[in-house]
This record gives C-alpha cells, structure tokens and sequence, in this order.
C-alpha cells in the first residue's frame, strides 16, 4: 500500500528534524567549563588600531621612534682636532700680549726686542683666530643639523666673530710714533689698549662656553 502525499510529507519533515536533533552537542551542566560563555573580539575591535597596539604593546603603546644617528663627514673630526689643539694657545698667548702691552703703554719710549715680540704675539693671535674661524665655522655648518648643545655652539661662535673684528681693529690701530700722527700718540694708545682688552675679554667668554660644556 503505497503512503499519500501528506503521509510522505510528514515522514520526510520528521526524519530531517531527527538528523539536525543528533548533530547538536548534549547540554552542559549549569557549573561546568562548557557551559561558561567565551568572549570573542567583535570584527570592530580587531581591526581597530588602538587596539591591535594595546595588544602587541600594552606597555607603552607603539614603540618610540629613535633618532637617526648623524653621519659627519671625516674632514669634520680633522678640523675639530685642529681647532682643539690651536684653542689651547689662546690664554696663553692673551698672557703674553696683555703683559708686553702693559709695558709698552707704560713705557712709551721703549723699543727694540720687546715692541718686536708685541708684534710678533699679536700677529700670532691673529693667525690663530684665522685657523680657529676656518675650522669651527666649517664644523659649524657640518652640524647645523644636529640639536645637541647647539645653543652654546652658536653662542661660542657668535662670540669669536665679535672677537675676530676686534683683534683686526686692534691691529690697525697701533700707536703711530712717526710722522704727523706721533703728537696723538696717547690717545691712540689708549684706543690700541681699549680695543685690545674688548676683543680679549669677548674670545675669553667665548673659550669659557666651551670650557662648561665640555664638563
């Protein structure tokens, strides 16, 4: 005897119902680990990036970027030797000149070795600042990129150019003790010292910022 449709039907629907019945897990009990709810990250969360980086950094968030280490080219570390062991020559040279001056401001009609090793000190405070100037603005311009202590550096060699002009002033205005210009020889003296202590006193200033950051 063959089922009507309907009966068919049914037995169908009851059929797959008891499949999908059988494939389900059995209940866990209410205390046991299975039954306990598990937390899953929303799709939001996960592609979230103040997430991700809490979860790969949940110290400090992403990692700090460190500066690039600059790269001086090697004439720079030549230069800053030169500059180095000229600058060691400046006091005592200012010493020399301060002391043959003096005598010579005091003295006025002294002449011969002492007026000669004035020139020759003040030439060679000359010389100095030429090399000096060279090699430190030289440097200067290597390391504009570089932050560290530039502050000093710049106040340094603000200084030394201040200095620089006063040494040349200096120079050209020695006393004359020949010619019409000898009647103004004190006043010219006066003028040749006052210059020379500015230039001095302003390169002094100027050693001395290099001096504190060096300690």
């Amino acid at each position: 005897m063959t089922p009507s449709p309907a009966v068919r039907n049914s037995l169908i629907c009851l059929a797959l119902l008891g499949a999908a019945a059988a494939q389900q897990p059995p209940a866990a009990a209410p205390n046991s680990p299975a039954a306990t709810p598990v937390a899953y990250l929303r799709a939001p969360d996960i592609l979230s990036p103040a997430a991700t980086a809490a979860t790969l950094f949940p110290a400090g968030g992403l990692p700090q970027r460190h500066p690039m280490a600059l790269q001086y080219p090697p004439g720079y570390y030549t230069r800053l030797k030169i500059h180095k062991i000229a600058s060691f020559a400046t006091l005592p040279l200012f010493a020399a000149e301060v002391a043959l001056g003096n005598s010579l401001y005091n003295n006025p009609q002294e002449r011969g070795s002492k007026k000669a090793a004035h020139g020759i000190v003040g030439a060679s405070i000359v010389g100095l600042f030429a090399v000096n100037t060279l090699t430190g603005g030289w440097n200067l311009w290597d390391s504009r990129h570089d932050p560290s202590s530039h502050g000093l550096i710049l106040a340094h060699s603000v200084l030394m150019l201040i200095a620089d002009a006063g040494f040349v002033a200096t120079s050209m205005s020695g006393p004359k003790t020949r010619g019409p210009e000898a009647v103004n020889f004190h006043a010219q003296a006066i003028r040749h010292r006052n210059l020379a202590y500015f230039s001095i006193g302003i390169a002094t200033i100027g050693y001395g910022l290099m001096l504190f950051r060096h300690h």
